[in-house]
């Protein structure tokens, strides 16, 4: 038995260090999600596009049941990218050679299975991912917090991270919080924090409720969760912990929730967040996305590594 105070920095509750299993029945997540929407109102900021014509393809899938597609809730994402000069098309076909041909840069976004607890993916898609990156095709797969870890944790794991499926929660600036603020420190080394120029430098980042990822020797760990960091397996757990009631958890500071590899001839980034990639407004008036600290230039320098300008 460990107090979360030594977990969380100073809470009262106690966590027992066990493995936190996440039922996918358990949707309270999902059922305020659907409340969400995507901004209509967003406007990018890229005063100097990428490319001025024909960019990169990107594709984002559509074709697993996905919280966030293009004509969804990553309509601000797509406006992104288009505005920065990326061709952006929603991927709507099974993963295979034949679907990513003509792919530059795939991004997946919290895919769900047609049968809860199994993978949005079938070994044939994963190998097929698989092997289009090793080839030299570049792949952004983001899964949220509970269900989807799970979902996307067999394609995760193709590239030898794994997914921590429930919902991290730190102490921040005197509270506990699901909504994490990433700065100095906790910002990796890596081109993508540095950008094409020091103007693009990223020198924080929000990100609004997901879960934990290992960082394999190899990958570089972009927003790495501080050393009192929890993943609890649902948001009433947070709660609880808020209450200072006991609740089963692990610790999982050093863990990240971003992270970059090179794999094969391909470039590969992860996050364990989607809401950041995004721009969303929930009812009573609340925004989260891109345009919290440097979130917008963070998904830009993330595109901008996968299709290689930096």
């Amino acid at each position: 038995m460990h107090r979360l105070s030594e977990a969380v920095g100073g809470a009262s509750a106690v966590v027992r260090l066990a493995a936190v299993v996440v039922a996918l029945a358990m949707l309270p997540a999902i059922a305020c999600g659907q409340q969400q929407h995507a901004d209509s109102s967003f406007r990018p900021t890229v005063p100097h596009p990428a490319y001025v014509a024909n960019g990169p393809v990107v594709a984002v899938d559509q074709a697993h049941r996905n919280f966030h597609t293009l004509d969804g809730k990553y309509a601000p994402f797509g406006k992104l990218l288009s505005a920065d000069g990326y061709r952006v098309r929603p991927n709507t076909e099974a993963f295979s050679a034949q679907s990513l041909a003509g792919v530059n840069v795939l991004v997946v976004s919290n895919a769900l299975p047609s049968t809860p607890g199994m993978s949005a993916f079938t070994p044939d898609e994963i190998a097929a991912v698989r092997q289009w990156v090793q080839n030299g095709g570049a792949l952004l797969l983001i899964a949220d917090h509970a269900p989807f870890g799970t979902a996307s944790a067999l394609l995760s794991q193709a590239f030898g991270v794994d997914m921590g499926a429930g919902f991290v929660v730190v102490r921040q600036y005197g509270k506990l919080t699901a909504n994490i603020d990433y700065r100095k420190a906790q910002l990796g080394s890596h081109p993508i924090m540095q950008g094409r120029n020091p103007s693009e430098q990223v020198k924080a980042v929000e990100s609004f409720t997901g879960q934990s990822l290992g960082i394999p020797p190899g990958a570089t760990g972009l927003l790495l969760l501080p050393n009192d960091a929890v993943g609890v397996a649902s948001p009433q757990a947070i709660d609880m912990l808020r209450r200072g009631e006991s609740v089963p958890g692990k610790r999982v500071g050093g863990r990240a929730q971003a992270e970059a590899l090179n794999f094969g001839r391909g470039r590969v980034v992860i996050t364990g967040e989607a809401a950041m990639f995004t721009e969303q407004v929930f009812p009573w008036g609340e925004r989260a996305g891109l345009t919290a600290e440097d979130d917008e230039q963070f998904a830009l320098n993330v595109l901008h590594w996968l299709s290689r300008l930096i």
